[in-house]
């Protein structure tokens, strides 16, 4: 299936939080990661899936869809 007919739930999730600047602050890492991860559509460190998918009130598989 193509990328762009299902939502990028990082995206989602993101926005949820507030943000790309207030996620990186609350996941602790930079920017630039969070537009990383963005833009690749997956969280690849299972434990940042799980934190952000706490944070944004979502399920950790939208975020880290299996294979």
């Amino acid at each position: 299936m193509h990328p762009m007919l299902y939502p990028n739930n990082v995206k989602v999730a993101v926005k949820r939080v507030g943000g790309p600047t207030r996620c990186a602050l609350l996941m602790e890492c930079s920017g630039t990661t969070i537009h990383s991860w963005i833009r690749q559509r997956k969280i690849s460190n299972i434990t940042k899936a799980q934190k952000l998918a706490d944070l944004a009130g979502m399920k950790l598989q939208e975020l880290r869809p299996c294979p």
